[in-house]
């Protein structure tokens, strides 16, 4: 809070306590001075710099939706500010929230126009809209303020391609050929602009190129890959994919693509497995249903067919090759009123599709409705004879390896698998952004901190109470709905949960004010740092617990929540640039003093070994770890730290140990990081 706050409370102090001891009149003096008040109300007073940078740490640990609402009361109290605007449409943006985020960065730029990456963001956003006219505008625009920047130039090309404006594609790649001549990507696009323009040779030749840079390059196995399916070269298709896939492990086309060609060359298995990892990464994938669905009908699995089918038919009720293969499904499996129905869909579409009106006579009289029965196969008769309509013809082994494009409607085809209108690769934009946060996510991730909230938390499925003496005094002196818990996973917080938090710190600073009593206080101060670490206002929060450390010495609990909160504040500096040598040299100290004060807590070791692993001192890291577990041999997240620690540290085989403990006490992310570990080796 500024210096009117500040004096405003000083003021009121002094009103209260008149005529009182000099004594508990210079510690609420010291009080208020140290503790700026939070009122809701009050926050329209706050430096708007200051609410930027709270935004700014928010949006930093990816509690975007708070984030946001510091930047609305930043845009609220100054709004002729660029930054509230852009950082508020960067929220947006990991938000899925496109069209927000667009609107934020067009806010920003007519404030600030010479801010490039605002153009930047706002070009992706255009893109994930499919904007690609406006999104190319934008890129022009920063292409002119930095015209040596290799990613802008990468993206503008990639939305010229999928404008197909292939003159101007190659134009671009000619220039960046020119300036980035080792760049492998560019030759792969290259290769893929030739392919779109059925120039195979020319592909081949600049794809040769782009593998001879790059022999890693994803992208470039994909559109190698592609043009063996286009010439049907199965088994050459299928191992450039493999090694894409390698490289690539989470572009769903490239299973898709692989289960095509496993199929061809009758490799059941493996093409399943690729469906069902292709459904894995993307449940809603159109193709992946659909072709697992036909895959099962070969194999006999008809009931999980079935599934398949129904989930076609879910999302597209109109899709009657799915209609009629759930038909034959049900038909062989008994359902045969659910077969007649579905039969019947078909046939009125399609009235002379007499392979369906004869499936459908022959359900009729299995059910004992002869004169149906009779009246289809009438009409079957009439059709065979009429030579406009042909004879149809059986299918053959090598009949049902063709197949069919996806918006392509012919009955005929209704057993054949489905491909891509047009074989398309993946492509990542180039950018700072691109990614959310589960993309981001690393296998060498920690488990976080513990620290003070409000309710318990779940980590994974084990739910887990974490007990300490102090805290457990704290909240005997204050009824329970606003009990303090330590947490390691503390979640973003929603719109509704952070008003919360608000909410509370008003009430809480009201109760501060008014307290006279300073055992009464403390426990009040310390639940309003905690909501202050809760709502990411890192400031308010270590200025509570120093003054508590002010009043209460003895306190671990302070001590290590105030180096909890300043490890945070460390690493939010430290992506900005500003040096945190000294600061993290007090956050130790605080570290050091909280176990000295408590050294039968769990939670402080395993702490302080997060912020030795933070700094790359994993022996000291391992070491806290240890002593964490000695104390709490169910410390789950302990065992979790201390396996990626000895992993990154050369120890796999204790590492994964460790890991699998954790896995085996409820943290079962473990065991997808044990698969990833073991993957590399």
């Amino acid at each position: 809070m500024g210096g009117n706050g500040s004096a405003l409370a000083s003021k009121d102090a002094k009103a209260m306590l008149r005529g009182r001891s000099s004594v508990l009149f210079r510690w609420l003096l010291l009080f208020f001075c140290l503790s700026p008040l939070a009122s809701l109300s009050s926050r329209a007073q706050y430096n708007v710099d200051r609410l930027i940078m709270i935004g700014r740490s928010a949006l930093y640990y990816e509690d975007y939706v708070l984030s946001i609402q510091y930047f609305n009361q930043a845009i609220t109290a100054k709004p002729f500010l660029y930054e509230p605007w852009f950082f508020r449409g960067i929220a947006k943006f990991y938000l899925d929230d496109f069209v927000g985020a667009e609107s934020d960065c067009s806010e920003a730029i007519e404030r600030n126009p010479y801010i490039t990456g605002m153009y930047e963001l706002r070009g992706l956003c255009r893109i994930r809209q499919k904007k690609y006219d406006e999104a190319i505008s934008d890129y022009d625009m920063t292409i002119k303020y930095e015209p040596m920047s290799r990613g802008l130039w990468y993206n503008r090309v990639l939305c010229r391609i999928e404008k197909k404006d292939f003159d101007r594609a190659n134009a671009d790649l000619d220039t960046m050929m020119g300036r980035w001549s080792d760049y492998s990507k560019i030759y792969s696009l290259k290769a893929e602009v030739c392919l779109m323009q059925k120039d195979t040779i020319g592909g081949a030749q600049y794809l040769d190129k782009s593998l001879e840079k790059d022999p890693y390059d994803g992208e470039a196995w994909m559109v190698r890959a592609m043009i063996s399916l286009s010439r049907k070269q199965w088994r050459d298709a299928d191992e450039q994919l493999s090694k894409a896939i390698h490289l690539k492990p989470n572009t769903v086309g490239n299973y898709v693509n692989r289960a095509l060609a496993r199929y061809n060359i009758n490799n059941l298995r493996g093409a399943m497995a690729d469906y069902d990892k292709a459904i894995e990464i993307d449940p809603n994938n159109f193709l992946a249903h659909y072709n697992r669905g036909q895959l099962r009908v070969q194999v006999g699995d008809d009931n999980r067919a079935i599934a398949d089918f129904d989930f076609i038919i879910q999302h597209e009720p109109q899709n009657f090759m799915a209609i009629f293969n759930r038909a034959l499904l049900l038909d062989r499996t008994g359902d045969l009123r659910g077969a007649i129905r579905d039969y019947t869909t078909v046939i009125n579409q399609f009235p002379n599709f007499w392979t369906g009106l004869h499936y459908r006579a022959q359900c009729y009289r299995r059910l004992g409705m002869t004169s149906r029965a009779e009246q289809d196969e009438f009409r079957i008769f009439q059709a065979q004879n009429n030579k406009h309509f042909g004879i149809q013809q059986r299918w053959s082994a090598s009949k049902t390896r063709e197949v069919r494009k996806q918006s392509e409607i012919d009955m005929d085809k209704y057993n054949q698998m489905v491909v891509a209108d047009e074989q398309t690769v993946e492509h990542e934009y180039s950018s700072e952004y691109r990614g959310k946060v589960q993309n981001r996510k690393t296998d060498d991730e920690l488990m976080p901190m513990f620290v003070l909230a409000f309710g318990q938390a779940v980590n994974g499925i084990r739910s887990y109470i974490a007990f300490d003496v102090e805290l457990e005094k704290i909240n005997t002196l204050k009824k329970e709905d606003d009990n303090l818990y330590l947490v390691c996973n503390r979640g973003s917080l929603s719109e509704k949960e952070s008003n919360r938090y608000f909410s509370l710190i008003d009430k809480l600073s009201g109760e501060i004010a008014a307290g006279m009593d300073m055992e009464k206080v403390r426990p009040l101060l310390m639940k309003r740092a905690a909501a202050y670490l809760q709502t990411q206002d890192l400031d308010d929060a270590i200025s509570d617990f120093t003054t508590y450390i002010s009043s209460d010495s003895t306190s671990a609990m302070a001590f290590w929540q105030r180096a909890v909160c300043q490890s945070m504040m460390n690493d939010f500096n430290a992506s900005q640039g500003i040096d945190i040598q000294l600061k993290t040299a007090r956050t130790l100290d605080d570290f050091n003093h909280a176990v000295k004060l408590n050294p039968n807590s769990a939670f402080i070791y395993y702490d302080r070994g997060n912020f030795y692993a933070s700094r790359k001192d994993y022996a000291r890291a391992i070491d806290d770890y240890t002593e964490a577990l000695r104390i709490d041999p169910n410390l789950a997240e302990a065992y979790y730290n201390r396996g990626i620690v000895r992993h990154i540290s050369g120890n796999s085989d204790t590492g994964i140990s460790d890991l699998s403990k954790a896995g085996e006490l409820g943290l079962f992310d473990a065991y997808s990081v044990i698969r990833k570990f073991r993957g590399k080796h």
